[in-house]
């Protein structure tokens, strides 16, 4: 399934746009999640919570495109920041064969620029751009890859990580996947006292990434659900800043001008180019956030596959000191 599809899943009988919904001017949303959820009997539901409970605590929102954490992944980022979070942006590829109609050079430039919009919609602190060719991540050396997500996580001291599943199936999109299993690979590795030794030459420390979140494109398990209700304020204005090849952009504004050419107009557009492009992504981007936030009780809802992996030993001792209490004897 594409990133993008067209919204003529509504438009396609002209509903709205008459005649004009076929045709290929009709701006682009966000490819449907709904259909592709699979969820855990047991669903861990992420409230609203007040104040900072997240204090001193950092995450890592790892993305092959400009677009995806816009899309998937932009009101738990916001929700976590809220909360207390220091949020860190990582690009691995700089999207340069996305298929706009500007030069290879002035893509990556305006990718890279929205990525920095973006972050500032959302309160995140840097934006790290990795560099590797969009749409050619399963040439990269996945060690090499790994390696450098490793380092950031220590430097950064990296405690949660949102990225995509790479337990999720059919998404054709090697920069997707790729990046995923490098993700994961680089929170388990983190922690190593022994791996990448000359990390600790220059003062690093193994990093410990125990809370994962994934979101995916194609089918998943979901075991998470995240209430964005707060949040979806900053959801839309990061869409918004996604202009190069996010589903919004300008998206409101190219519709409105389609619509003009035929002597038509939405009025919900309004009449300026930044209300167009705000209630453009607010009443057709995010259908799919509050058709779940209502499935749960909540007026916007993100999915993930929530993973926390603990590896403190603290786990484990409550049995050993059990077994030692009942167990020992004197010499």
């Amino acid at each position: 399934m594409e990133r993008r599809s067209f919204i003529g899943r509504t438009l396609a009988g002209g509903a709205l746009l008459g005649g004009a919904a076929g045709v290929s001017g009709v701006p682009p949303a966000h490819a449907k999640q709904s259909d592709h959820m699979i969820f855990a009997e047991d669903i861990r539901i992420e409230r609203d919570v007040s104040g900072k409970p997240h204090k001193g605590k950092v995450f890592a929102a790892i993305q092959p495109h400009a677009d995806d954490i816009p899309i998937f992944a932009a009101g738990l980022v916001a929700k976590l920041i809220k909360e207390g979070y220091t949020g860190y942006l990582i690009n691995t590829t700089n999207d340069d064969c996305y298929s706009g109609p500007l030069s290879v050079g002035e893509t990556v430039i305006d990718n890279e620029h929205d990525s920095e919009e973006v972050a500032r919609a959302l309160g995140l602190k840097k934006v790290f751009h990795l560099g590797y060719r969009n749409h050619r991540m399963d040439g990269v050396n996945p060690l090499e890859f790994m390696s450098r997500l490793v380092f950031l996580f220590r430097a950064l001291k990296v405690d949660t990580v949102i990225s995509f599943d790479h337990w999720a199936h059919y998404d054709i999109n090697p920069d997707h996947f790729m990046t995923a299993r490098a993700v994961e690979a680089a929170s388990w590795m983190a922690r190593g006292s022994k791996d990448f030794p000359e990390h600790f030459k220059i003062g690093l420390k193994p990093q410990d990434v125990p809370e994962r979140y994934y979101h995916a494109l194609g089918p998943q398990l979901i075991n998470c659900v995240v209430d964005i209700s707060s949040v979806i304020e900053r959801k839309i204005r990061a869409n918004m800043a996604n202009k190069a090849q996010g589903p919004a952009g300008n998206a409101g504004v190219k519709l409105k001008e389609l619509l003009a050419k035929e002597n038509k107009k939405l009025p919900i557009l309004g009449d300026t180019d930044e209300t167009a492009n705000y209630q453009y992504v607010k009443n057709f981007l995010i259908e799919d956030e509050k058709k779940l936030g209502k499935k749960f009780g909540v007026e916007y809802a993100e999915a993930y596959h929530y993973v926390d992996i603990r590896w403190s030993e603290e786990e484990y001792a409550p049995t050993l000191k059990d077994y030692i209490k009942k167990h020992t004897v004197t010499l």
